[in-house]
């Protein structure tokens, strides 16, 4: 609750706080200039065919990357605070590519913009005077929360994004993005998203320092303070995975309940040599008739400044499978609320196989949980590795059927 509070109340402070200090500016970048300067700033190339070159230019700025964090100047919260413009009501040229059937803005677009913008705010925390390029590789490690205040988006107002970078570590970084779309000549907010990005070396194999963050005034530095708790939740988070420990005691009695509430009770008389025979409680779906697959082929048009398959990309095609999982599983329509613990494990090159798994993991009344899972087969090697989790939350217009497990996994 504590977490919900601060993530709703304290970023409307801080961005009224920081829009105060920098100059307004009559008009604002959109999203293609967003990607631009993304571009600019790594020296990527946009064809394909330049991309082994490109990459070759970027060892010689490993001079630029610094020793220790100390030896980088310190930031502040504004520094590297950005506004950014998606025109759809004042630009209708660009709608078609924002719109979905239902004649609202699709939410997996929206993902991809966050995830560009994410990056560029740490690009400008992190940047260097008179060096037109940055020798740092920023990638997304992490979608810690996404939570959204409204179920429609509408594809005929202006949207705009605000960001800054509200937490730093040694070489990883928080930002937090809003955004807002405008209704009767007022900017109302959508939904607030925090990301998690790392800081490499200009081939991305090792880690690289970023500037510290000064906080100025009390709400940054309770701010700073949320992102060193989401830190530790993290961690602790990790620590208790099921792969590191055993189910605790209440989580044995929740299984264990499962079980015996779909054990067919007629096989139970001949004894324990009948577990296998099971039976479906009412108004319930066994979860591994909840399935959905999907394959994608990672052509060079879906690749990062680094030239690997853009982060937003595989958001974008994990959500599209999670919303169509919720839609299979019985409802109509599904609205997204909140998005979650979206690990980036790997990255995905160009050339792999990436094949998305999505499963209704848990339902309660019109609330369904989507789990989307996301690994690439390598052609060359033969191999399979996980390289995403997502996790997806959807309300429904009715209430759903029950999920019920049927193995342990």
């Amino acid at each position: 609750a504590y977490r919900l509070y601060t993530m709703r109340k304290l970023p409307s402070v801080l961005v009224r706080t920081l829009a105060s200090g920098t100059s307004s500016s009559p008009r604002l970048p959109d999203m293609s200039e967003v990607r631009n300067r993304l571009r600019d700033i790594v020296g990527a190339s946009t064809n394909w065919r330049d991309h082994v070159q490109a990459m070759q230019e970027r060892k010689a700025l490993h001079t630029l990357l610094a020793k220790q964090q100390e030896d980088l100047p310190p930031r502040r919260m504004k520094d590297s605070y950005l506004e950014v413009i998606l025109p759809l009501g004042s630009q209708p040229e660009i709608r078609e590519k924002y719109l979905n059937v239902y004649n609202s803005v699709r939410f997996g677009r929206i993902l991809e913009d966050l995830d560009s913008l994410g990056v560029l705010i740490c690009y400008t925390h992190t940047k260097q005077e008179g060096q037109p390029r940055s020798p740092l590789s920023i990638v997304t490690a992490l979608v810690d929360k996404i939570i959204l205040c409204k179920k429609i988006i509408q594809p005929d107002c202006d949207i705009k994004f605000t960001g800054n970078v509200s937490w730093v570590g040694k070489t990883s970084m928080e930002v937090k993005m809003h955004m807002l779309q405008l209704h009767d000549g007022d900017y109302s907010r959508v939904l607030d998203a925090t990301f998690v990005m790392v800081a490499r070396d200009p081939e991305n194999k090792r880690p690289a320092f970023v500037n510290p963050l000064i906080r100025e005034t009390p709400e940054e530095e309770e701010i700073f303070k949320q992102g060193e708790l989401n830190k530790l939740k993290r961690i602790d988070f990790s620590t208790a995975s099921l792969l590191k420990m055993a189910p605790t005691s209440e989580e044995r009695n929740i299984i264990h309940n499962l079980f015996l509430n779909t054990l067919d009770t007629r096989q139970e008389r001949e004894g324990w040599r009948k577990t296998e025979s099971r039976k479906l409680p009412p108004n319930s779906v066994w979860m591994e008739d909840t399935k959905l697959k999907s394959l994608e082929i990672c052509h060079p048009q879906q690749r990062n400044i680094f030239n690997r398959i853009f982060g937003g990309f595989l958001m974008r095609k994990a959500f599209e499978l999670g919303w169509a999982t919720a839609c299979n599983y019985g409802c109509p329509r599904p609205f997204v609320v909140s998005v979650d613990d979206i690990m980036f494990q790997r990255p995905v090159e160009v050339g792999s196989l990436l094949m998305l798994s999505g499963q209704v993991c848990y339902a309660e009344k019109n609330y369904i949980q989507v789990r989307v899972h996301s690994e690439v087969y390598d052609p060359d090697t033969r191999e399979h590795q996980t390289t995403n989790i997502f996790h997806f939350t959807f309300q429904s217009e009715n209430e759903m059927p029950e999920v019920v497990p049927k193995t342990y996994g």
